[in-house]
């Protein structure tokens, strides 16, 4: 049955069949697996008063009607976050969920618009504790399948290889013979036309609108990812603290942010912090997140001010969002999401 078959077709779902039953094997791993370390799963509702703050997520828009015929936008989360930080306000300690999820903009071999984004949070832990669940539940997965090793697009992974880790910074110097930190200043605000000079001396191209933002990412993405999580798994950690909006800074360099992403076959599995439990702060930053948002896509999306007023009450507590598609992609050695999506969107 070729791909231009619908997802529904009867040889096409007998082909893609034993990767979605792998799938249900791996959550109900998973979910074992949490469940054992005193994890209480939730559900976290999909309707938000905001979907998220950050400048480069775009969010489904609906609306719902009172009873009196009232009108109130509301949107489809990109994240369960701002309501398991509630939970965790609320007196919960450690939670997880496997969340529906909605992305606009974003369609690709490793990108949907709506998917599975497995989140879990830690009170009272440190975001090395779940670095290390990350790998555990890579390794989990690797064993349901029965695979020893990743295979994604001609990269390998071990899965139960320890696992390199390595500063953003050293990632900069080491792919792209950039000083990352000689362009930020003390706050970890990013210097804009030392980075620029630093990028067009390592063969990039600046655009004169390119922000700081702008041009790091073009050299993660070209140079940094590529490279990561091959052989072994890759924890690339202490972000600049303007690329971690909901991260709090590292007590040793006010730079950086405790923010980490996992690689496996240079695809980006998870991404974590230490979470930021100061409101006036996360204000602050969200504003910032959304005055770059209105530059670049000319809209803004509403703060949740409920939120704000439980990270007030929130405990210290760190966690992690894994994308569930792109794990039992990796998983069952599948070559997109579309594969190991019940029912993709056509």
């Amino acid at each position: 049955m070729t791909e231009t078959s619908p997802w529904w077709a009867r040889g096409r779902h007998a082909d893609r069949r034993p990767a979605l039953l792998a799938r249900a094997a791996i959550r109900r791993a998973l979910r074992g697996w949490f469940e054992g370390q005193g994890f209480t799963e939730v559900e976290c509702g999909a309707l938000a008063a905001s979907p998220g703050n950050e400048a480069h997520l775009s969010a489904f828009a609906t609306e719902l009607i009172g009873p009196d015929g009232s009108r109130r936008t509301l949107y489809l989360h990109t994240s369960p976050e701002f309501a398991a930080k509630k939970l965790l306000a609320a007196g919960e300690t450690r939670i997880f969920d496997f969340a529906r999820v909605f992305r606009n903009r974003e369609q690709s071999a490793t990108h949907a618009p709506e998917f599975t984004m497995l989140e879990w949070y830690r009170a009272n832990e440190t975001y090395n504790s779940v670095i290390a669940d990350c790998l555990n539940v890579i390794r989990i997965a690797a064993e349901t399948t029965g695979i020893g090793r990743f295979s994604f697009r001609g990269r390998d992974c071990d899965a139960r290889a320890e696992a390199a880790k390595m500063t953003v910074a050293d990632a900069f110097a080491r792919f792209a013979g950039i000083d990352l930190l000689k362009t930020l200043d003390n706050a970890g605000q990013g210097d804009r036309d030392a980075l620029a000079t630093a990028a067009k001396r390592a063969g990039f191209d600046v655009a004169a609108n390119d922000n700081w933002a702008d041009i790091f990412s073009k050299v993660l993405v070209a140079r940094v990812e590529p490279n990561l999580g091959i052989g072994a798994p890759t924890v690339l950690y202490e972000y600049p603290r303007c690329e971690a909006a909901l991260a709090r800074a590292t007590a040793h360099d006010p730079r950086v942010a405790e923010r980490f992403e996992l690689y496996v076959c240079g695809v980006e599995l998870a991404n974590g912090f230490g979470e930021l439990t100061d409101p006036v702060e996360q204000r602050r930053r969200f504003e910032s997140e959304m005055d770059e948002k209105e530059r670049i896509y000319g809209e803004r999306y509403p703060i949740d001010g409920d939120f704000l007023s439980a990270l007030a009450h929130m405990p210290p507590a760190s966690g992690v969002a894994l994308g569930f598609d792109r794990l039992v992609m990796l998983a069952t050695r599948a070559r997109n999401l579309n594969d190991v999506i019940w029912t993709p969107l056509p």
